[in-house]
């Protein structure tokens, strides 16, 4: 079993399970009390006492912390002494903090249990030291061989104590309720290969037509069921159609011959696609029925260029968006370099200089010398604003083409909180690499730009797509293969 993810069966006879939570659990996901379902909870009282000691501060751990406060009050109001030696029910909180489908599946609801006495357990002499961890492990021990009839375990965020507690005889399991996806390989990539004989198969039953230069096909079979809305298909080769999915009826898509940016014609900005993904890229970015996009890739790939170059093309010259909103968050690769002066944009230039780089790109074909290129980049920087994460709460962007940047190191909440900012004619772009997250406890299963991926999926005002090929040097797609 994972921890959070139990199903009970009707009709089945379910071990009974204590699990012992880490602070690092509740400082994670404030409900994590509510996610295990029929099973027991217990809490240590030096998790209350870390958790007392990470309340203050405005970040989101101790935001969280503050809420695993409030659910507790909640659960301890009015609650005798005699009744939280024997557990607190959980069920009076537990519909609120879970899912429909989940508070379906669990008849009763199991109990919180605190600390309510002191338990002896000896840790073993090879454990040295009285830290946190070590506490936790002696209290677990000792619930051990107090509850024979359940199956104690130890659930935690941290990796060291996890294999302490394995190498101890405890059983111990990382905390999986905030999985969006059981295994980042099968994360949804936004585009599928048409099987090579699909015009041979299909093509009696498809329908064709023309609106406004636009090509439409309407397909019927099995593969529709496999389609996802604004999903990109694609025949292999070179010369292969490709097309975006627009509607799915039943057993019927409706398909559009994508547009062609590869050619200088059809360039953004001056910026043309170099690969099939770069060019489904940029017809989702480009397209304005598409108010959210999510693009994923490593490094090299053309993400920040592509989005650059696309929000100045729709916010310069068609006057789609008033300006450009750019952000991301401020995690550093090595040593924190300290204070930096100046206003809130000043602040933010240091950890934007994927924004400075692609701006020389963009402008590099400028006429009129090094001159000509300054006044141009001016320009440009009027109508592209740097913004800070800390201060989006309660704000609404209207008419704004906001960019996202680094976002896997964004949690889920976090995700939530900043993509919900959209107003009216706003569209948001969420660009990322899932395998370089900075953030701790995050992985690329419970990251925030997988969460939004998934969820997005198959909605008709979003899109997303994976770019694979790197486009930015000869050296850096040798580095990036080999290194």
């Amino acid at each position: 079993m994972t921890s959070g993810k139990r199903t009970l069966k009707p009709g089945k006879s379910v071990e009974r399970r204590l699990f012992v939570l880490d602070t690092n659990v509740l400082m994670h996901d404030p409900t994590s009390i509510f996610r295990f379902q029929e099973h027991d909870v217990y809490l240590p009282m030096v998790v209350l006492e870390e958790l007392d000691a990470n309340k203050k501060g405005l970040s989101e751990a101790s935001r969280n912390v503050r809420q695993v406060s409030r659910f507790l009050d909640d659960l301890m109001r009015d609650a005798t002494k005699e009744q939280i030696d024997a557990g607190l029910p959980l069920e009076a909180l537990f519909g609120a903090n879970t899912s429909a489908a989940a508070a379906k599946s669990v008849r009763t609801p199991g109990r919180l249990f605190f600390q309510t006495r002191q338990l002896t357990s000896a840790l073993p002499d090879y454990l040295p030291g009285h830290g946190v961890d070590n506490a936790i492990l002696a209290m677990t021990l000792a619930l051990q061989a107090l509850h024979h009839e359940s199956r104690v375990t130890l659930v935690s965020k941290d990796i060291n104590l996890r294999i302490k507690a394995a190498v101890v005889g405890v059983h111990a399991e990382d905390y999986y309720s905030d999985k969006t996806i059981e295994d980042a390989d099968v994360l949804y990539t936004g585009l599928s290969a048409l099987p090579a004989d699909f015009w041979e198969k299909a093509g009696k039953d498809i329908k064709s037509w023309k609106e406004a230069e636009r090509t439409y096909y309407q397909i019927t079979g099995p593969i529709v069921s496999e389609l996802h809305t604004n999903q990109f298909v694609h025949e292999a080769g070179e010369s292969g159609i490709e097309a975006i999915v627009r509607r799915i009826e039943g057993g019927t898509a409706t398909l559009e011959l994508a547009r062609d940016f590869r050619s200088e014609r059809h360039s953004a900005w001056g910026v043309t696609a170099r690969n099939r993904e770069q060019n489904f890229a940029l017809n989702l970015l480009m397209d304005p029925e598409i108010d959210f996009v999510s693009i994923l890739g490593p490094a090299g790939t053309g993400k920040t260029l592509l989005t650059l170059a696309a929000g100045l093309m729709q916010t310069m010259e068609s006057n789609r968006f008033a300006e450009i909103i750019m952000t991301r968050v401020t995690i550093p690769l090595g040593e924190d370099i300290g204070f930096l002066p100046g206003t809130e944009e000043e602040k933010m230039e240091p950890w934007m200089g994927a924004l400075m780089d692609n701006l020389e790109v963009l402008t590099q074909s400028t006429e009129g010398g090094s001159w000509g290129r300054g006044a141009t980049n001016d320009l440009l920087r009027n109508r592209i604003k740097i913004r800070s994460l800390n201060f989006m709460r309660g704000r609404t962007f209207l008419n704004r083409f906001v960019i996202l940047d680094e976002a896997q190191n964004l949690t889920p909440k976090q995700m939530k909180a900043l993509v919900t900012r959209a107003g009216p004619g706003t569209k948001i772009v969420c660009l990322g690499n899932i395998a370089q997250i900075d953030t701790p406890y995050l992985t690329e299963t419970t990251s925030g730009l997988t969460y939004v991926v998934n969820r997005f999926r198959g909605w008709e005002h979003a899109g997303h797509i994976t770019l694979v090929r790197g486009e930015r040097s000869r050296l850096a797609d040798f580095a990036s293969d080999t290194l």
